[in-house]
């Protein structure tokens, strides 16, 4: 599944110059953030340790991002989506040298594009006692993203739903400035992006445990293969759910201009 889905903006306005924010900034350019044996060390992680995904988020199609604070449940919705946005692995990201905390660039411009084979090609290269642990390994993957997965659509439900409240009450705000407006939208557009980031990243892991699971099938049959289709169609199913969570409302008339 190479193609990626176009995201749905809560307003059509022109691209403005990105905000590149401290935590991003910090993340690329304050060197190595690795501990031993490549965990990430206790003194890189803040509270805003995700804040980067929103403005990675709208800066990848020329928005800029919100000035405002996140708000608690914003914090947890950014904290919930960094492991379900890093790509599927075969293997703890801590087995691998690279297995450090990183950004991620959103799939409306990650380079290279999406390798659905990619997992499966490391779960059927890497070295298994048998092809039964190699479908005990697929199935656990699948069911632990199944297990993030409701914790995020719950928060994320509650920033939407407070979002929509937000653009409800722009208009009935007074003296509310250009700026303080601009702001309230990004962070709406930013909010609505991060949700279908997470939904099409959950759609790619889907796929590529299809594609894994399609060849172990061929390699060695086994009726355990029955269970991994089941998890991975539900994959599908909650993927598909949270994309329709994703729908902004049409926020409320009023031209958006950002000053100074």
């Amino acid at each position: 599944m190479s193609a990626v889905g176009r995201p749905v903006l809560i307003r059509g306005r022109a691209a403005r110059t990105v905000l590149l924010l401290p935590t991003l900034a910090t993340v690329l350019l304050g060197g190595c953030a690795g501990g031993d044996f490549g965990r990430t060390r206790r003194d890189f992680v803040t509270d805003d340790m995700h804040r980067w995904i929103g403005a990675e988020a709208t800066g990848s199609i020329g928005l800029q991002a919100s000035a405002f604070q996140l708000t608690d449940q914003e914090r947890n919705m950014r904290d919930m989506a960094y492991p379900l946005i890093e790509a599927p692995h075969a293997r703890p990201a801590w087995k691998s040298v690279f297995g450090d905390y990183q950004p991620i660039a959103a799939p409306w411009r990650q380079q290279p594009p999406f390798d659905r084979t990619a997992y499966g090609k490391l779960l059927i290269d890497e070295p298994h006692r048998s092809h039964s642990s190699r479908y005990n390994e697929l199935i656990q993957d699948v069911r632990n993203d199944l297990t993030m997965i409701e914790p995020f659509q719950f928060t994320a439900a509650r920033v939407l739903e407070l979002d929509q409240k937000r653009n409800a009450s722009l208009k009935y705000i007074a003296d509310l400035s250009p700026n303080e407006r601009a702001d309230a939208v990004a962070r709406m557009e930013e909010n609505s992006l991060i949700v279908q980031w997470v939904q099409q990243c959950l759609r790619r892991r889907a796929s590529s445990y299809r594609w894994a699971l399609e060849r172990l099938v061929i390699m060695a049959p086994d009726g355990i293969a029955a269970d991994a289709d089941r998890l991975i169609a539900e994959l599908e199913l909650q993927a598909a759910n949270l994309g329709q969570l994703a729908k902004p409302a049409a926020p409320q008339s009023g031209a958006v201009v950002r000053k100074g």
